[in-house]
């Protein structure tokens, strides 16, 4: 995967050529799916979906005119930053409201991405055709704020911009809860395993605290590393690996904190269990709610994804130490 620093200006062009065909694509099956459904909003679909093909008409013609017919095989998969989403365009019966909340991430993603390539680019056509097409898809993006006029009430959308609280949940919500995820449901194992192999608490702690302070220090890295915010506007990469490392930190010292219980009390190890149990469960439920809540994730599926893991993660622990 390449950094979209080390583009060159023919990969620039290929990305966007290849990224302009697949967003024209997605909007043709938006189209179909709300046709019978929101006519209007259809129409408006199909009417994007052509202009993305004008879009890559454009961007074809300067690529032959300066490098030739043969296109790179470079996508925006391949280059790291751009936004990973899940794609929902493969389901059917979307309530509209997601639909929109995805067009307007998909037209600020590719608005940022044109600015970036204009200021990268050094032929002046080039880097004019760049700009232009960064200020439609801005265009576009104000578009998608229409698409829920035939379901929502102009009073209730009223200073709603939904694209950029999604951005704001990626930049700062998914590296935390992704982090406290982490941090809650790995260090289960090695913590209780250490639990029932000594049934000591103090030893137990210092286990926990290590695989903590270990796991947030490799998720702090890791999320630092994986973009560097300059294509999606994710934000800074140090602030995002921090809020990351810090909650996977805290996922793990949560439960791990009951250990401290002193182990001249009596019954200390089962105190100590029952209480990080208790702090278990609490993790748990609350990682689900906020999945739910933020991530658009149904709170079941959450529920089932994250209560159902950490179980079995902790069985497993316990199952080890106590061998």
């Amino acid at each position: 995967m390449k950094n979209f620093a080390d583009l060159t200006e023919r990969e620039v062009l290929a990305v966007a050529i290849s990224a302009e065909e697949e967003d024209s694509r997605i909007y043709m099956t938006f189209a179909e799916d709300l046709a019978e459904r929101y006519p209007e909003s259809a129409k408006l679909f199909e009417e994007m979906a052509e202009e993305e093909k004008g879009h890559r008409h454009m961007l074809l013609q300067m690529y032959e005119q300066r490098f030739g017919p043969n296109l790179p095989p470079i996508r925006r998969d391949n280059v790291r930053g751009f936004l990973r989403r899940k794609p929902i365009w493969l389901t059917k019966n979307l309530p509209l409201d997601t639909i929109r909340k995805e067009v307007g991430t998909m037209e600020f993603e590719a608005e940022r991405f044109y600015v970036k390539a204009a200021e990268q680019t050094q032929d002046v056509g080039v880097r004019r055709l760049l700009g232009d097409l960064a200020e439609a898809e801005k265009g576009h993006e104000k578009t998608a704020a229409k698409l829920t006029d035939e379901i929502l009430k102009p009073d209730v959308r009223a200073e709603e911009d939904a694209t950029r609280r999604r951005v704001f949940v990626l930049q700062y919500v998914q590296p935390g809860l992704a982090g406290l995820m982490d941090g809650s449901v790995s260090t289960l194992a090695p913590l209780f395993a250490a639990a029932f192999a000594t049934h000591q608490n103090w030893p137990t702690f210092l286990v926990g605290l290590a695989a903590s302070i270990g796991a947030g220090i490799s998720m702090g890295f890791a999320e630092a590393l994986s973009d560097d915010g300059s294509l999606t506007g994710r934000g800074s990469p140090w602030l995002r690996g921090t809020a990351s490392g810090v909650m996977t930190a805290l996922g793990g010292l949560g439960h791990s904190m009951p250990f401290l219980v002193p182990d001249s009390w009596p019954n200390a190890f089962w105190i100590a269990t029952a209480l990080a149990g208790i702090v278990v469960f609490f993790e748990l439920w609350a990682i689900a709610y906020i999945r739910a809540r933020y991530m658009d994730t149904p709170f079941l599926q959450a529920v089932f994804q994250i209560v159902l893991g950490g179980v079995i993660v902790l069985a497993v622990g316990i199952l080890i130490g106590a061998a």
